[in-house]
């Protein structure tokens, strides 16, 4: 597009003041809603069990809750854990209970420096973790596969310091990668220096398609176990985008040992989880059917979105080679890759336009992108017409930077 015109829409567009927010994936207002219904579940307080879920205890979840998520992760409900509404709550918890306590199968890992390896681009609140505790992060490539398999396994054999790795494994944060059989198998059955290395699992998008395609990625638990390294997965899931966002339930899937590791640590946390919202999820979500139902009305709001920005992108950037950009089948979030060093300009020159977007490096450990060259796009919270201009002023931002 010739610089002149280049420079008048992004003017006219400016006129507009608008103020349109892409700067995390949320669920929309629309989205939030299918789950009104949530609130009116309760008839009775007691669960399965007899259990009061008004009262103190069951710190491993109601019954039910377990249940549940057994049908939805495929792993047996022994081996879950059900607990409040934050599955980042239960990452952070994790990694701090590594730390001071060490799992089963290691010392404590406070007793000396440890790395985790960290698939880029990927969820910035995995790498805040790590930075919070002082943990150093190591860059891991991401490919459409997952992550670089090769890479990592010639980095965690010979080097006892690395202790684990991140991984979202299905339409990952932002690309919308999905984990092939190859890289979950080999992520399983790879030696590692550390007998204590860990895979946190964070299955956060495992219903969230936006095509008829319901893609699926192999049990790394089972896969794990297979291989004889029952205790390296530490698996993540909740409700949040599911039902309702800030008051969902969520859950943590290991091995048997681990599960009682866990309880061990929290025992002097928590004298039990909010049973009543976990059997108001039950009541409402019922069963694996009802849950892929109730995500098929989230893709119906949530895919005309992102075809949205699919053509405005294609519609202002396509003739150039330099610039690209993922479609996912599913998840929250596109990538878009642009020239190097020109990310932190386009997103400069789009806030000037009244559009907020998660900073630059934001997806990368310690908020630095070698490249400068990620954006990652959010088209979930605003409207449907919202999204559009929002795409539009983010592809006339980045066509003004490359201009400049």
């Amino acid at each position: 597009m010739d610089t002149s015109v280049v420079k008048a829409e992004y003017k006219v567009f400016k006129e507009l003041g608008l103020k349109l927010d892409m700067s995390r994936g949320k669920p929309s207002s629309e989205q939030l809603e299918l789950s009104n219904a949530i609130h009116n579940q309760l008839s009775t307080f007691k669960s399965k069990e007899g259990i009061d879920i008004r009262n103190y205890g069951g710190a491993h979840g109601l019954l039910e809750a377990r249940l549940l998520f057994e049908s939805l992760l495929d792993i047996p409900y022994s081996q879950i854990i059900v607990d409040n509404n934050s599955s980042l709550a239960l990452m952070h918890d994790a990694i701090v209970f590594a730390l001071i306590y060490g799992f089963p199968d290691g010392a404590p890992w406070i007793r000396k420096p440890i790395s985790i390896l960290c698939p880029v681009p990927g969820y910035d609140r995995h790498f805040a973790i790590c930075e919070a505790l002082g943990i150093n992060m190591i860059n891991i490539n991401m490919h459409e596969d997952g992550p670089d398999i090769e890479e990592i396994k010639n980095i965690v054999k010979d080097n006892p310091d690395i202790k684990g790795i991140w991984c979202v494994p299905k339409y990952s944060n932002p690309t919308g990668a999905v984990y092939s059989d190859e890289v979950v198998h080999s992520l399983a059955t790879m030696d590692t220096a550390a007998s204590d290395f860990k895979i946190f699992w964070d299955d956060a998008y495992r219903f969230h398609h936006l095509t008829d395609e319901k893609i699926s990625t192999a049990n790394i638990l089972e896969q794990c176990t297979k291989a004889g390294y029952p205790n390296r997965p530490i698996i993540f899931s909740s409700t949040s985008k599911i039902t309702l966002a800030g008051a969902g339930i969520s859950a943590l899937a290991a091995s048997s040992s681990n599960i009682a590791w866990w309880e061990k640590c929290t025992a002097v946390r928590s004298i039990g989880p909010d049973k009543v919202n976990q059997f108001r999820h039950v009541q409402f979500l019922k069963d694996r059917v009802n849950v892929e139902h109730l995500m098929g009305q989230h893709s119906r709001i949530l895919k005309p979105k992102f075809d949205a920005v699919i053509q405005q992108f294609e519609y202002y950037l396509k003739d150039n080679p330099n610039i690209s950009w993922t479609n996912p089948k599913g998840g929250y979030f596109i990538d878009l890759k642009v020239p190097q060093g020109f990310a932190k300009r386009t997103i400069e020159l789009a806030k000037d336009l009244g559009i907020t977007l998660t900073p630059a490096g934001a997806a990368f450990p310690y908020k630095i992108d070698p490249m400068d060259s990620h954006i990652r796009i959010a088209p979930s919270y605003p409207s449907l017409s919202e999204i559009t201009q929002a795409a539009k002023g983010v592809a006339l931002s980045l066509l003004l930077a490359l201009n400049e």
